[in-house]
Order: structure tokens, then sequence, then C-alpha cells
């Protein structure tokens, strides 16, 4: 039984000196969390009332980390507060976004989450600003992002979250300015863990879009860029008649639901979008692979292991589902001696113990991997270009093709009309 009954969003502070927001959380006042976020870069001139909104927007995404520990019925906010339709959003991202902790904990995945928006709707803030803020996560992804808008004509930084030795390589081979920002999680969250408190995947993405809005407006730009692309959709299971999607918060609903609170707040100006959402994992891929790969060889990595407290360097694990779809992809694409030098010289493709983690990404045996993976369909036409260089694959996976699926068709997106324009443009290219 649940010891605890209110889940509190009590304070968030942010010293302008010191460049840090502190994040104040608590369960019924009596088990207190901090949270802090530094923003390690030059600030422009920016609206203190618009910071403002972005700061408190970020106090509720950050809270989720802390409400999975004791998942109460009742939430408070002391300072501020919701309307409807922001409540709408929130709620909606941490049923949506908690799809996976709630599968793994047993949990019930239709018990409602409930912000209470009880503030009238008031009108959009004021904002100016322009240039493209690129998130730099570390994996192909946001390098073909980046690699690609360097040739727009537009103003562009970049931007990370955490990590910041592992990514500064990569940070200088970019070669553009970069805004760096940690974040601490309150140390008794992780003490709680290991004590019984729930734990499981969070909408994290989420989390790193709210902060990439404050990174935009502190920079005094106009559009946080990311690299989701269309798989990310796509859910792995169905649990109590809901749909889990792993990537909930890198899905086109999240995005165009993240969009909507936006307008709300800010108006049109200040926007969050994807540059590869049209793409499926395989196509940008192949463009990586094709067009980057010689470039960031080295120095990028796609592994979650790579991202765990305390390495210092970018690596790739060989035995996760990510590694494994990630040598799937590339493989049609880049010489067998040259991608097996991620791995350290092994083949992932050859390995015997990866034989049920493929079986899994193809739809084969069980559900798709709960990891920032691709389709099942296009995990499936990967595999049969695979089978060209390695034919005794053959008889290991066995599998259906969809005859309508084509990797490199266009899906839909939600970028503005201009860089839409480009990305056409620059897909026309590559």
């Amino acid at each position: 039984m649940n010891q605890y009954t209110t889940f509190i969003f009590k304070d968030y502070v942010f010293d302008q000196e010191s460049k840090r927001l502190d994040l104040f959380y608590s369960f019924d006042d009596t088990l207190n969390f901090k949270e802090s976020f530094v923003f390690d870069f030059p600030f422009s001139n920016y609206d203190h009332q618009v910071l403002d909104q972005a700061l408190f927007n970020l106090f509720i995404m950050a809270g989720v980390s802390y409400f999975k520990a004791y998942p109460v019925d009742r939430i408070l906010i002391l300072k501020k507060g919701l309307t409807r339709k922001e409540a709408d959003f929130f709620e909606t991202t941490y049923q949506r976004g908690l799809g996976e902790y709630f599968y793994v904990n047993g949990l019930d995945p239709n018990r409602p989450i409930s912000f209470n928006g009880e503030l009238e709707e008031k009108p959009a803030l004021n904002y100016s600003g322009d240039g493209l803020m690129i998130g730099l996560g570390g994996g192909k992804d946001s390098l073909v992002v980046v690699e690609a808008l360097k040739e727009s004509g537009n103003k562009i930084k970049t931007w990370s979250l955490g990590h910041q030795e592992l990514l500064l390589p990569l940070v200088n081979q970019v070669g553009l300015e970069h805004c760096f920002v940690q974040r601490t999680i309150d140390p008794l969250l992780i003490e709680l863990n290991s004590k019984g408190a729930l734990n499981g995947h969070i909408p994290i993405s989420a989390i790193f879009s709210f902060v990439g809005i404050i990174v935009a407006i502190l920079n005094g730009y106009s559009d946080v860029v990311v690299g989701n692309e269309a798989s990310a959709s796509e859910s792995n299971l169905e649990y109590r008649g809901v749909l889990i999607n792993h990537q909930y918060s890198k899905s086109i609903q999240y995005e165009k639901d993240f969009g909507e609170l936006l307008r709300i707040n800010f108006g049109s100006r200040l926007k969050y979008y994807s540059f590869l959402r049209p793409l499926s994992e395989l196509r940008i891929g192949e463009i990586f692979a094709k067009n980057y790969f010689d470039k960031y060889k080295d120095l990028f990595s796609s592994c979650n292991r790579s991202y765990i407290h305390g390495n210092n360097h970018l690596y790739w694990c060989g035995e996760c589902s990510k590694c494994a779809f990630m040598f799937l992809i590339l493989s049609p694409f880049i010489d067998e001696h040259k991608l097996v030098s991620l791995w350290k010289g092994k083949n992932l493709l050859k390995d015997q113990t990866l034989i049920a983690t493929y079986k899994e990404l193809l739809g084969i045996s069980g559900h798709k991997p709960l990891d920032c993976v691709g389709e099942i369909r296009e995990a499936r036409f990967a595999m049969n270009l695979a089978f060209e260089k390695y034919p005794d694959l053959k008889n290991i996976y066995k599998f259906d093709l969809d005859p309508s699926y084509d990797y490199r068709n266009i899906g839909p997106d939600l970028m503005p009309e201009n860089i839409h324009q480009f990305f056409l443009d620059y897909l026309s290219r590559v």
C-alpha cells in the first residue's frame, strides 16, 4: 500500500548569476526532493516573463521522475498553476509517457493522473527570436540534422543535456557554438529506488524538449530542432488494452501536443519540431552512412549504456537491442570491416547471443524491445538487405515482408514551411 497521499510541486527558483534552476518536490510535505539544472553558457537579453513560463513548464514536466516513486492520486501545485488546456497536456504526457513504467511494474495504465487546471485561459506571451537550436544527443540522428541544417543558411547553435565529458569530442567535431546544460537528480531518489520505491522509464525526451525551449529563450533563438524519426511513433506492445510506446515523447503525437502547448504559452514564434520526422530509421541510417559516417565514426554512439552515470567516453556495448538494431540498419550501407570496428571487431549479426534480440526486433517472437529501435517492418526490410551479405542468416530468421513498405517513403511532419522545403531539397541531394 502506498504510504503517501499527495505529490506536491512546491517551488522552483532560478538564479541568474549562478545560472542555476532548482526544482522542489515533496510527498505529503514530509519526503522532500531537489533537482537542479545549470545552464552553462552565455545568456542573451531575454524576457523574464517568457523565461519564467518556460521554467515553470519544466518544473511540472521534470516532476515525473519523483512522482513515479510513489504514484499517488492527488497532485498539488503550490506555485502558479495550470489552465485546463495545460493540465490536459501534462495529464496526457505523464499517462502515455509512463506507459512502459506501468507495464514493468504491473500497474494499471488506465489509472488517471489528474492535474488541477483551475486557472483561466490567458493570452500568449509575446516572444521574438531567430535561429535554430539543435539538440545534440550523441547518436547518428542528431548528427544528420546538424549536418543538413548547416547548409540551410539559418543561424545555428547546438545544445545538450548532461554528459558533457562524453559529448565534448563530438561537439568539437561538429564545430558549432554549443550550449551545455547539466542536470542533477536528487540522490535521495536513487536511494529510495534501492529500498523499493517504484522505478521505470519516464518520458525523458519530454524533459529534453522543455529544457531545449529554455536554452532557446536564453539565446534568443526561435526553433528547437530535434532528430526524432517516423519510427518513434510505433508502439512496442499492448498492455491491458493500452498501446505502450517506449518512445512516446519522441512520437509525432507528442510533438504535436507540445507544439500546441508552446502556441498557447508563447504564440507562433517559439517552435519545436523534428527535422527527421518524415523518415524511417533505415533511411536515416543510409544518409548517415553515405555522408557522415567517416567524419564521426569514432565519436558517436547510440548505445544507452554509454550514458550511464560515471562513464567518461562514448562506446557501443554490443549486447543491447539498440546496438543490435543499429548494426542491422547500417549493415546494408557500410563495409563490414568498417562497421565492426565500432564494436571492437564483433559482427552482431553473427553473434549467437543476439538471436533472441533480433527475433524480437523482427517481430518473430515476443514483443519489440523496450528501447529506441525502429519499426518491425523496417527491421525486416533491413534484414532482407543483410541477407545479400550474409545468406546464412536466412536459415535463422524467417519472416514475411510487407510488400507495400518502402523505407525511402516520406511520411508526415510538423516542420514550418520554410524548413520543410529545405528538407525536401536536402533529401533530393543525399
